[in-house]
């Protein structure tokens, strides 16, 4: 993704720690269920990751990476 080739290096480490997780645990203890949309989001730190999750095909499709103020508009 491109979101997450402009973070800083620590920043970076931290989501692909997360994202990496969510193979293990799609809905980890902090996660919420977006409301009107089928998608779900992480807080890592200031940022967010939103993805979605296919039970069926047991598959995280991750959909945004962005800062809290702009991930959702």
């Amino acid at each position: 993704m491109k979101q997450i080739g402009k973070l800083d290096g620590q920043v970076r480490r931290r989501i692909d720690t997360a994202i990496l997780a969510l193979g293990d645990n799609p809905r980890p203890p902090g996660s919420k269920k977006l409301v009107n949309v089928e998608a779900w989001r992480i807080r890592v730190g200031d940022w967010r990751v939103i993805y979605q999750i296919n039970d069926k095909q047991l598959l995280v499709l991750v959909v945004r990476i962005g800062h809290r103020r702009d991930v959702y508009e």
